[in-house]
């Protein structure tokens, strides 16, 4: 494993606890091949990360935007915490550098690695949380995402790619997009899918993801580019 040190500094954080940090940059696959590592792959952490990172951002949007009703701060704080976001999010803070994976998993650089630095992200936060507190957490989620709430509002991001494909989809040719899984593998507890989307018979995009939803939004974001919708 890299100096973490050097993550340390990069995100501005010191973790008293340095497992927890190890923790938190340890993909499942990396236990497959390395059955001798101390230490448990980070979805525990990625799941109270999750539910720190959703409490932040609410607390963060409810006191910045006053007026604004629960419909308008719910899409905004779906287009912060999503794994697009997320990912470039990770990107930032250089995960991708630090973060433990298999040999396969290391070698992909699509949108699959792209889940997995988001998750990454999460598990960090909830590392932080464990290892620092409420405010530890909410100070690196302030530095490397809340930030980018002028981008989401200025680049109309809280329209999620799926809502916004099909209401083009209807202005422009008169019907709704349907979704169709066109491979999914993986077991129980690590499902992958691709999904496609199409108008009538013409398959207008191809997304993948850990789950159908996220699998039909990333389809969706593909179609409206190549559409041009977007």
């Amino acid at each position: 494993m890299k100096d973490l040190s050097q993550f340390e500094k990069k995100i501005k954080a010191r973790f008293s606890n340095k497992d927890l940090l190890k923790e938190a940059l340890t993909h499942r696959s990396y236990l497959n091949e390395n059955s001798s590592w101390p230490f448990s792959h980070n979805e525990r952490l990625e799941f109270l990360g999750d539910a720190v990172l959703e409490l932040v951002a609410t607390e963060f949007l409810f006191k910045k935007f006053p007026k604004k009703p629960e419909g308008e701060l719910t899409n905004l704080r779906a287009a912060l915490v999503n794994a697009t976001m997320l990912a470039s999010v990770a990107g930032e803070m250089d995960i991708n550098n630090f973060i433990l994976l298999s040999r396969g998993e290391a070698r992909d650089t699509g949108r699959a690695r792209a889940y997995i630095l988001a998750d990454a992200f999460e598990a960090l936060v909830g590392a932080i949380y464990l290892d620092g507190g409420y405010g530890a957490a909410q100070k690196i989620i302030e530095r490397f995402l809340l930030y980018r709430t002028q981008e989401v509002l200025e680049k109309k991001l809280f329209r999620d790619p799926k809502s916004l494909f099909q209401e083009k989809a209807q202005e422009v040719f008169g019907i709704t997009p349907t979704y169709q899984v066109l491979k999914e593998w993986g077991p129980d507890h690590d499902r992958h899918f691709i999904l496609g989307v199409y108008l009538g018979e013409e398959l207008a995009g191809e997304g993948e993801g850990p789950s159908k939803q996220i699998a039909q939004q990333s389809a969706a974001e593909a179609a409206l580019a190549r559409k041009d919708w977007s």
